[in-house]
This record gives structure tokens, C-alpha cells and sequence, in this order.
């Protein structure tokens, strides 16, 4: 349970202590039931009728007046979609974890430094430990905010709302809601992790690690692009 500290305090420890006996159950159930608590809490707290019109709203340009009203009577309200949302976010943060363990494993293959696949799982777990902090936020977000706010804004450390407040339908929005201040902090940790582990250099280290959000968030700003 010391990790669950030290991770922040002294991670190079932790990354140490971790490739001999790598674990990732706690970490990673405290982020996922973390993050499906604060997006549960706000489908309980937001203003039903508020969120329904949004969502309407949002699909305006794209369908006819008699189409909206009938998405209207299809589409889930709020609270139902509070009880669908924690095990949605369950299954997303486990499919991530998996998936990226899986990167990893590979990953030391390809560079000549192989890992099991239990280690990898640890390194994405540990490293996501900041994520942690945006879920706290997030909840308290939702209790300190007006019930007619959108669920994005709730990520306090995402660029939007943190710099910018674009509107859904801009070309950057997704981008822009997505990417996280956190971020900067996951890769310093899965860089440090990889680099204690295998005693490469940093170029290694992030080069392996930033791969994968290259690409992911590298392909969002090229469909905003286009």
C-alpha cells in the first residue's frame, strides 16, 4: 500500500521494488472505480432535462426537426444513464489496460528488452496512478458545479475547460477535451518505469512510452485537420 504514496514521492523506488514483484490490481480498481464514481455521480446530479436538451442540441445539424423529436423519446435520460456509465467505464479502463500491457510486452520484444506480460500490466497501472488525481477533481467538480454543466467539463485538467471552452461541434473539441494535463505526468512515470527496469537511456524510455498517444492523438489533430 506504501506504493500508492510513493509512486508520487518517489517512483523510481517503486518502479525498482515492482520488477521483481510486479502487481496492478490496486492501482488500476482505484483508478477505474474512481473515474466510474465521478461520471455516475454527475448523471445523478445534472439537470435531466438540461442534459437531454444538450444532446438534442448537439445533433441538430445533422438530422431533421421530426428525427430530433423522435431520438427525443429514444434517447436514455440522465439517470439511466448514470447506471449504464460505471460499468461502461469499468470495461473502458480495463480494455486500456489490457491493451496497452499488451503494447509493452511487444514493445520489449521488438527493443530487445523483454518483460511478461504481468509487468506491463504493472507499468500501465503504476504510471496512470496521476490519473487518479483528475478523477478526484472530477468529483468534486461535480458537486461544486451548476447541474446544467456538460460532463466534459468536469475534467478540470483537460485543456478544454482548463484553457479554452470550445463548442462541440468545433474542429478541435474532441482534441481539445481529451487531452489532459495528467498526461504530461503518466508519461514522465511510464518513461522512468521502462528506464529503472531495463537501464536504457531517456530516449528509449519516452520514445516507447509516447508512441502509442503519437498516434492516437496525432490522428485526432489530422481529422480536425481535414
Amino acid at each position: 500500500m506504501s506504493h500508492l504514496i510513493n509512486i508520487f514521492l518517489e517512483p523510481g523506488k517503486v518502479f525498482a521494488e515492482l520488477k521483481e514483484k510486479p502487481s496492478f490490481l490496486v492501482p488500476a480498481l482505484l483508478a477505474a472505480v474512481l473515474t466510474a464514481l465521478a461520471a455516475t455521480l454527475y448523471f445523478l446530479n445534472v439537470d435531466a432535462e438540461w442534459f437531454a436538451n444538450q444532446q438534442l442540441q448537439a445533433m441538430a445539424g445533422e438530422m431533421s426537426k421530426a428525427e430530433l423529436e423522435q431520438m427525443g423519446k429514444m434517447m436514455p435520460g440522465a439517470r439511466t444513464m448514470a447506471w449504464f456509465t460505471a460499468p461502461m467505464v469499468l470495461l473502458t479502463v480495463t480494455i486500456s489496460y489490457v491493451v496497452f500491457a499488451f503494447y509493452y510486452w511487444l514493445a520489449g520484444k521488438v527493443t530487445g528488452n523483454p518483460m511478461s506480460y504481468r509487468q506491463g500490466l504493472a507499468l500501465v497501472a503504476w504510471s496512470s496512478m496521476p490519473m487518479v488525481i483528475g478523477a478526484v477533481l472530477a468529483l468534486v467538480a461535480v458537486f461544486t458545479s451548476s447541474p446544467q454543466s456538460t460532463f466534459e467539463s468536469m475534467q478540470l485538467l483537460s485543456i478544454d475547460p482548463l484553457f479554452v471552452q470550445l463548442p462541440m461541434d468545433h474542429d478541435w473539441s474532441r482534441l481539445a477535451k481529451s487531452f489532459s494535463l495528467l498526461n504530461f505526468w503518466v508519461w514522465f512515470l511510464g518513461a522512468l518505469g521502462w528506464k529503472t527496469w531495463f537501464r536504457t537511456g531517456w530516449g528509449q524510455a519516452l520514445a516507447v512510452v509516447l508512441l502509442p498517444s503519437i498516434l492516437i492523438y496525432g490522428g485526432m489533430a489530422l481529422f480536425a485537420l481535414l
